[in-house]
């Protein structure tokens, strides 16, 4: 209804294109996506990359550096998605088992994730940590933070730690897509329900919150759905 009423509907998410593209049919008729929680501006009817920002090599392998001795799943969000086989065999102990289907079907999946990206240096625009437990993650963001690793943390799902490049957000990506088609940011509706929406609900015109949206995201809405 929206669309047809004249809006330009954008969707605005942590996942990358890849994982998109496995609803291709019911997001055919959205033209712009908001991808990997801002580093990616993707125009859906052109099928091309308009803008992105990627992780510094020596980030990521600093990223890795910080969990060698700790069991995570990590997740690298480039053109590919992309996660080591063992650890996607065990998605579930990760928190992440609804994703599973997606993973399999569209992920690379590396004997050695580590050594895989050595190799091929490809973008990586985000890095996903997937934690065992809700405990472990403050004290990974910790010890991120103690080292000066640049990179902008946001908690995500229900034990996720996200690192994108310094600045990126999604709000940061709606204010690219609105300075690339001429509109006033104050001119946008944003919906979220998670505190990887935060940033984008705090730009926008509008700001709503789903019924099922956690506290953090209630409180700086300025409308609540059911």
């Amino acid at each position: 209804k929206a669309r047809n009423s004249g809006k330009i509907v954008c969707l605005s998410t942590g996942r990358s294109i890849p994982e998109l593209k496995v609803f291709g049919d019911e997001l055919s008729d959205i033209r712009y996506f908001i991808a990997v929680s801002g580093a990616v501006l993707y125009d859906n009817f052109a099928g091309r990359i308009i803008e992105f920002h990627s992780l510094e090599e020596k980030t990521v392998l600093d990223l890795f550096d910080v969990v060698k001795n700790q069991d995570v799943m990590i997740h690298l969000h480039s053109n590919n998605s992309v996660v080591e086989k063992n650890k996607l065999n065990a998605i579930d102990e990760y928190n992440m088992g609804v994703f599973k289907p997606v993973f399999e079907k569209i992920a690379l999946k590396p004997e050695n994730l580590l050594e895989f990206y050595k190799k091929e240096k490809f973008p990586v625009y985000k890095l996903n940590f997937y934690l065992r437990t809700l405990e472990e993650r403050e004290p990974l963001r910790k010890k991120i933070l103690d080292r000066n690793i640049p990179v902008n943390l946001v908690n995500s799902e229900i034990t996720s730690l996200e690192c994108s490049p310094p600045g990126i957000s999604k709000g940061f990506g709606l204010e690219v897509l609105c300075s690339k088609i001429g509109l006033p940011v104050s001119k946008t509706i944003a919906v979220g329900d998670a505190d990887n929406d935060l940033e984008i609900l705090k730009k926008a015109g509008l700001a709503v919150a789903m019924g099922n949206a956690n506290e953090n995201v209630k409180k700086i809405a300025d409308v609540i759905v059911k």
